[in-house]
């Protein structure tokens, strides 16, 4: 009796190893648990472009028409003509720098592939909506940006042949490694202190803002944090926020790490026109409306379209508790 069960257990076992190698048999089956992803499920992941234009889905976009939705979405962080605001990403000029001290790295001076743009677009932008585009709304901006870097006229149109066509001015400046793998020995010697490591994720996705622990000898986690350590290193009286701390009641420190993670991004820079933490001058007229009416028109917009705050996901994101937290966050820290 032993042998015949030990039998057909190893059968068992070699027919479902055949099935899963012909797959007729999916892991989720064989394993017991999760399901097999549908065709669907998986061309919703496989988006990725290659160099060569593989990937590019249908779809076109012109100049024309990218100009319009650049204005729109884009030009708030990164320029009129791409010359970036504030500290946020220049994306044109920067011809002939790459063998400077300071290189200007943009579209046109710096990316080898054109189909990277169009790639990159999808994927993150816009900063507080990324994946919200269109097909052709990325083909138009991605003309557009071309077009911003003399890389093509202002007759071009972005399609899955055009833009797989588009020599770059930096074509030439990457190539293969021609080095072979090798085995190295792990250095353990000057080590990063794993105690001042603190890698964090953010509701919903929406760039990350607190990367680094107080102390950790790393670049500062926010384009705010980063300006005030450069002006102090030119010598300029900056005082650091802790010397103006402010007394928070409980709501507010509890509304501080709702801020950090879904509203820091539009409200430490003032990008697209949100009223700046700190600034007194811009939060005067609205702490005058009173906590509830702030949270209200969070909530649910100002002309009650509900699903304002944050731009990226809305109202799902956040837990009217959360939404009100944060407000007296922000309205406490800018008094």
């Amino acid at each position: 009796m032993y042998k015949l069960v030990k039998v057909s257990l190893q059968a068992t076992a070699i027919s479902a190893a055949l099935l899963l190698a012909s797959g007729s048999l999916s892991a989720a089956e064989k394993y017991g648990f999760g399901k097999t992803a549908t065709e669907a499920e998986i061309q919703g992941w496989d988006i990725d472009i290659r160099p060569d234009g593989m990937g590019l889905p249908a779809g076109e976009g012109s100049v024309a028409d990218g100009e319009e939705l650049y204005e729109q979405l884009c030009a708030t962080c990164h320029g009129l003509f791409g010359e970036g605001e504030g500290r946020w990403p220049v994306l044109a000029g920067g011809e002939d720098t790459l063998t400077e001290e300071r290189p200007v790295k943009t579209v046109g001076s710096y990316w080898p592939y054109a189909s990277t743009l169009y790639d990159y677009i999808r994927r993150a932008m816009p900063f507080t909506a990324p994946r919200s585009l269109s097909d052709e709304q990325t083909y138009q901006l991605a003309a557009y940006v071309l077009y911003l870097n003399e890389v093509v006229d202002e007759e071009f149109v972005a399609n899955q042949d055009t833009l797989a066509k588009v020599e770059m001015p930096n074509r030439d400046g990457f190539f293969v490694d021609p080095r072979p793998d090798v085995k190295n020995v792990r250095c353990m010697d000057n080590c990063a202190d794993p105690a001042k490591l603190n890698i964090v994720g953010t509701l919903q996705g929406i760039t990350p803002v607190g990367h680094f622990v107080e102390g950790a000898d790393a670049p500062a986690a926010s384009h705010h944090a980063q300006e005030l350590k450069e002006r102090k290193l030119q010598g300029e009286d900056v005082a650091d926020e802790a010397e103006h701390a402010v007394s928070l009641s409980d709501t507010a420190v509890a509304g501080r790490k709702t801020y950090d993670n879904a509203c820091q991004a539009c409200h430490a820079s003032g990008l697209a026109g949100s009223p700046k933490l700190g600034d007194k001058a811009d939060w005067k007229t609205r702490i005058d409306q009173g906590i509830p009416v702030l949270v209200e028109h969070a909530i649910n917009g100002f002309t009650g379209n509900n699903g304002i705050m944050p731009p990226k996901g809305g109202r799902n994101d956040l837990t009217d508790e959360q939404v009100n937290q944060a407000v007296t966050y922000m309205v406490e820290s800018s008094q």
